[in-house]
């Protein structure tokens, strides 16, 4: 049976304060948390965008089981035991006296992140009725988009009262009191994967989504819908990490955090145009548009433009944010579109897990080009990769074309 129009809302809403949360405390936090801990330890930034690197390389590696495991126990059920996982990790972090036990400790924090993030989070959404999975998945990104405006400027303001330490312990209080009771309350909503239900029981089986593509194009397309997402990832990653620092880095001083925080809300408003007018366009048309809005804003910073450097900054976290909300829906229901509700999850997992092992030395690259060569050069080189990644999508849509006529 399909959930009542109220739970439903109520469902969203819970994985939109979760993913919040899960992406402030476990992603966005690090880039302003870093100093002090590169200071503690002692050791060069590029080292502890290093270990952070290692985290996404965990987490992709771990992300085809997560996937798997959502559709064969529920999503609900996964992220219910990632909240607790997650906790667990950062209390580690906290724990870790030297380097030697704060690298690992970090890196099992991406041990966490495919249970709880996005990825698992829209099989939840799948899994509660897949009709109407791809609006509720734009939904849920709209909430979302705003853990880098909430966490930025919390982080830092943390900073100044109190240790990193006792920010990361204060953050996996968050995850036991806040993330863990909703995933929990979600686990109930959530069942096996639809194709499960359906073999077994037919009464009690949800409309399905059988996807645009036949099944001799699908092996093809995923593949290179894994390449697409892991390069604009690439250029994702490298810079949400970074980009505080970056902005700082390219002149615009103590106004950095203040116009990175314009990042969330043109992620939310990119989300919302989607929301109202993205009927009209393809998931694969949003594709090509996201991620091509990943290099153009770079040349916001990179380029000099006839206005002051601010003004050129706040366009780059415009059209930064609009790609990278964009990105984050498509992420979710462009394999929908193609590949149906069908093994949703695994399908969802191996290209989560590409995109996580290939961007998860963005990090640590962006950081090395930054530091030896400066930051106009770190950005030239994520946008080529940007542009590689519109190139890739451009190749999908063109085998989307050809499948279907």
């Amino acid at each position: 049976m399909i959930l009542s129009a109220r739970r439903s809302l109520a469902a969203v809403t819970g994985l939109g304060v979760t993913q919040i949360v899960s992406y402030g405390t476990l992603y966005y936090s690090f880039s302003i948390l870093e100093p002090a801990m590169a200071q503690e330890f002692g050791q060069s930034r590029q080292w502890l965008f290093a270990a952070f690197s290692g985290t996404l390389l965990v987490g992709g590696i771990i992300s085809p089981w997560s996937g798997r495991w959502a559709d064969r126990f529920g999503a609900g059920r996964v992220m219910t035991f990632g909240s607790l996982a997650a906790a667990l990790s950062l209390i580690l972090c906290v724990l870790s006296q030297k380097w030697i036990w704060f690298a690992p400790a970090l890196v099992t924090t991406g041990m966490a992140t495919p249970f709880i993030l996005y990825n698992t989070a829209f099989a939840v959404l799948v899994q509660i009725d897949p009709q109407t999975a791809s609006r509720r998945i734009t939904y849920l990104t709209l909430i979302a988009g705003f853990s880098s405006t909430l966490f930025w400027p919390l982080a830092t303001h943390l900073l100044t009262v109190f240790t990193w330490r006792e920010i990361y312990l204060f953050y996996a209080g968050l995850q036991v009191f806040i993330c863990f009771p909703i995933h929990f309350w979600l686990s109930q909503m959530t069942r096996r994967s639809p194709k499960l239900r359906e073999d077994e029981n037919a009464d009690e089986a949800v409309r399905g989504v059988s996807g645009q593509l036949p099944l001799e194009s699908r092996r093809s397309a995923l593949l290179l819908i894994m390449a697409g997402f892991s390069l604009a990832s690439f250029s994702l990653s490298a810079m949400l990490v970074h980009l505080v620092p970056v902005l700082a880095a390219v002149g615009v001083g103590t106004s950095a955090v203040l116009v990175g925080a314009i990042f969330g809300p043109s992620q939310f408003a990119a989300r919302l145009v989607n929301m109202v007018f993205g009927n009209k366009l393809s998931a694969m048309a949003i594709a090509v548009l996201s991620t091509a809005l990943i290099p153009l804003s770079f040349l916001m910073l990179i380029v000099p433009l006839p206005v002051p450097l601010v003004v050129g900054a706040v366009m780059f976290a415009m059209l930064f944010g609009m790609g990278s909300g964009l990105n984050s829906i498509v992420q979710g229901t462009l394999p929908l579109a193609l590949f149906g509700h069908h093994g949703y999850g695994e399908i969802l997992g191996k290209i989560t897990s590409a995109r996580l092992i290939v961007s998860s030395s963005a990090p640590f690259i962006f950081a090395f080009i930054m530091e030896k060569l400066g930051p106009k050069l770190a950005l030239s080189v994520a946008a080529m990769v940007g542009v590689l990644g519109v190139l890739t999508f451009l190749t999908v849509a063109s085998l989307v074309r050809r499948s279907t006529q």
